[in-house]
């Protein structure tokens, strides 16, 4: 570091150890380095000035006056398992990891609500809730390790989407420390609420940039029964597609409605041995959590037969539905085992262009000769091309790099959206201008300017 470069760490170590115990900030150089990036690949990542892990709110009002007096950067970090950049480090900053305030504050059966700190992890709440008679349904794949600040974020979404919504749907209010240390509350506990702008719904998947969540009001549903799963085989990813717009069309409500394709059926298979056969090219996964799965798995079953499935299997009972639902499980372990790195797409288009977007996708692969898997909620539209690639051959990364794109823009073109669950982080940004155009992007700006005027929190994501 240059003479000021250390007069300033010295002031923010001075600063921030007045108010913080002493095992909250991390000043070694090593340590601190390895909270400077999330999952994500082909996403710059700076060096972090200091690592702080709070355990109450006070004191991340107190990070955030010291980086407001001096003018750091702040990056707010939860579990960092997200796939796009957006809690990687900026240099000279300050990161903020919320892992420590991993309290469940509490669980109301009769309002239907949990109160939680952001580190807690998804599935502890879950599992929490459970004890209850209650569910909290959003399901990152990450689930076992992600936590609700960070599911907030990037309004993460997961498997049970088609039937039961993303995170955003059940963030009633927040708690946030702002860029200059005041503490906001929004939202609401109870049932319905209208008051004033919906402030709470702006800051999920804001990815950082607006204020520092460090309490949420979730809303929670009864526990639904054990769902059933169904599996059908086709000979044609665009039969598949047909059999999914076909379950949506006629009124069904799946708790669970996955896609995956070739590439992606012959790579569990080889990891895993699951004696799919060769020839299918895709493979429809629908559950449902009803009273009577059963019928509507029946139901589900002759629509996918008459789309041309080869084979279809319904579950008897919950251990049969885990075992079926193992395949789609193990899709992203077995694909990153084909290369040496992968890049893990997002897209999500509307149904009725699902089976474009699966063609599109092959085209693509094939066009720049890369492995290109995709398993997707197809329920939802939205796919997550995996893109599998030696991260040591240079050519092959900038192939993987500009296929990647190709994948946004065709998603773009199909009436899509570049993320339906991961965020923007910093691999999307060029993206997200495309998408919301110049005067969305200037407001978007504006609102940026208006909760952190001096851009200290999270800069470099989003836009």
């Amino acid at each position: 570091m240059d003479d000021l470069q250390d007069d300033l760490h010295t002031r923010l170590v001075t600063g921030l150890r007045t108010g913080l115990p002493d095992e909250a900030l991390i000043i070694d150089p090593d340590v601190t380095a390895s909270y400077a990036n999330d999952m994500a690949s082909f996403c710059d990542a700076g060096t972090p000035a200091v690592v702080v892990l709070p355990r109450t709110v006070e004191q991340v009002q107190h990070v955030m006056r010291t980086a407001s007096e001096l003018r750091v950067p702040v990056v707010p970090q939860g579990a960092r398992t997200g796939l796009s950049g957006a809690a990687n480090a900026s240099d000279g900053c300050i990161v903020l990891s919320l892992t420590k305030m991993d309290r469940i504050l509490e669980i109301s059966p009769v309002d239907r609500i949990a109160v939680v700190e952001p580190g807690v992890i998804n599935a502890t709440l879950s599992r929490a809730v459970g004890e209850h008679g209650l569910c909290y349904p959003p399901d990152p794949s990450s689930w076992e390790m992600c936590t609700i600040g960070g599911n907030i974020g990037t309004a993460s979404g997961g498997l049970c989407c088609v039937k039961y919504g993303v995170t955003a749907e059940y963030v009633l209010g927040l708690d946030v420390v702002l860029a200059d240390g005041r503490l906001l509350t929004t939202g609401r506990r109870t049932a319905k609420g209208v008051a004033g702008y919906d402030l709470t719904r702006l800051f999920v998947g804001s990815e950082g940039s607006l204020g520092i969540v460090v309490k949420a009001v979730l809303a929670l549903r009864p526990k639904p029964p054990e769902q059933l799963v169904l599996a059908a085989e086709f000979a044609s990813a665009a039969a598949a597609c047909d059999a999914v717009c076909a379950i949506m069309e006629r009124g069904h409500t799946p708790s669970l409605l996955e896609l995956m394709d070739r590439t992606t059926i012959r790579a569990v298979n080889e990891m895993a041995q699951m004696g799919l056969p060769d020839t299918t090219e895709a493979l429809l996964l629908a559950a449902f959590d009803t009273p009577e799965p059963t019928a509507d798995l029946a139901a589900v079953g002759e629509l996918c037969t008459a789309a041309g499935a080869t084979q279809v299997v319904p579950a008897e009972d919950a251990t049969e539905s885990e075992m079926l639902l193992q395949a789609r499980r193990l899709s992203l372990t077995a694909l990153e085992k084909v290369k040496t790195a992968t890049m893990i797409d997002d897209v999500c288009v509307p149904r009725s262009q699902l089976a474009a977007m699966l063609d599109g996708t092959a085209a693509i692969a094939e066009k720049y000769d890369l492995t290109i898997g995709v398993c997707a909620h197809a329920g939802d539209g939205n796919t997550h091309p995996v893109v599998c690639f030696d991260h040591s051959d240079a050519d092959e990364s900038r192939r993987a790099r500009e296929s990647f794109d190709e994948i946004m823009a065709l998603g773009l073109e199909l009436g899509g959206t570049i993320t339906g669950e991961h965020g923007v982080g910093v691999l999307k940004k060029e993206w997200l201008a495309r998408e919301l155009g110049p005067v969305g992007v200037e407001l978007q700006r504006g609102i940026k300017q208006t909760f952190d005027p001096l851009g200290i929190l999270n800069p470099g994501k989003l836009f």
